[in-house]
């Protein structure tokens, strides 16, 4: 659906006399003004971008990965127009899942277009907070991807902020004195993290490029708004190989831990045998029956041999515990 179509002109919002969504009304104003089009569409139906699309005249293809959305972060150039695609997140606690959206932009000269999948990194702030300062929406087109850009990102940051509680937790669990079994959160939690990796890493470039002024449509004005998404960017991307490797730190730990404890089992198990088979042995040899055994006639052959097995356990059983192994 659209979800709003706006003129700006110096910084404020204009409001328009025609329909809000005649989108080549808006367009032929704002270049009589000298301001710009913002118009927002989430999850659009192939008509509605088709609307869209002839009057700002957006390329084919652009389209094509906007309507499908299952793109990876990347600044495309078609024509005169720039397409920008970036990757939402959001952390979804109870099951320790990030989950992903999708927002494509059309940046032209005088035009911005901002498509939004799944329900992450709502818009609606992002326009209100820029409406609101006008400083930096008198930057045109640029404000709006600059607007955009920060709020995804931080986004990220409030992710790996999730992600590093949970990481916490595991290395905490790994490393407690109790039995536990945390290889199965370990993967899931690798595996969001790759998935946030998908995210900030391929976003790097574009936000490379705009802050360093290599793309036309960012003058020297704004490039260092778009120096500061780069830094939240980079801590973002550092944070997230720190949390991998702490993850698989705590596995190696995790395994570590098991092979030990296997081992402590294994040796509790053969002290408890040993102290069994010995008294067996015993009872065995006094079982035989042979004719011609001593102990068979002695008086005291029963309480010896009975006192024999004790002390021999008796002994064994100081051995163990002086050993660590009961």
């Amino acid at each position: 659906m659209i979800v709003d179509s706006a003129l700006y002109r110096h910084g404020t919002r204009v409001v328009p006399d025609g329909e809000p969504h005649d989108y080549a009304g808006l367009r032929a104003r704002a270049a009589q003004e000298d301001g710009f089009v913002w118009v927002g569409l989430h999850e659009p139906s192939e008509q509605e971008l088709a609307e869209v699309a002839e009057a700002f005249g957006l390329h084919d293809l652009a389209i094509e990965d906007a309507v499908k959305a299952h793109q990876r972060p990347k600044l495309e150039r078609y024509d005169d127009n720039l397409f920008l695609v970036l990757k939402t997140l959001w952390y979804v606690d109870e099951h320790d899942a990030v989950e992903t959206g999708e927002i494509s932009i059309f940046w032209g000269a005088d035009f911005v277009v901002t498509v939004r999948h799944g329900r992450g990194s709502g818009l609606t702030a992002a326009r209100e907070g820029l409406e609101g300062d006008t400083r930096v929406l008198e930057h045109g087109p640029a404000a709006v991807v600059y607007a955009v850009c920060d709020r995804v990102v931080d986004e990220y940051v409030e992710v790996v902020d999730d992600l590093q509680v949970d990481v916490d937790e595991v290395e905490a669990s790994v490393f407690s004195e109790e039995r536990t079994d945390d290889s199965a959160r370990i993967y899931a939690l690798k595996r969001e993290i790759a998935e946030v990796r998908r995210a900030v890493l391929p976003l790097r470039e574009p936000m490379a490029r705009f802050a360093a002024g290599q793309v036309r449509e960012v003058d020297d004005a704004a490039a260092p708004f778009f120096r500061d998404v780069l830094d939240h960017l980079a801590r973002t991307a550092e944070d997230v190989d720190t949390l991998d490797g702490l993850l698989s730190t705590a596995f190696d730990a995790h395994v570590a831990r098991i092979s030990m404890q296997q081992n402590d089992d294994m040796r509790k198990i053969s002290a408890g045998a040993a102290l069994v088979v010995v008294p067996t042995l015993i009872a065995g040899v006094y079982g035989m029956n042979f004719t011609h055994m001593p102990e068979l006639g002695w008086t005291y052959g029963y309480p010896f041999s009975l006192l024999l097995m004790g002390g021999v356990s008796g002994l064994l059983w100081w051995f163990f515990r002086r050993s660590g192994w009961l």
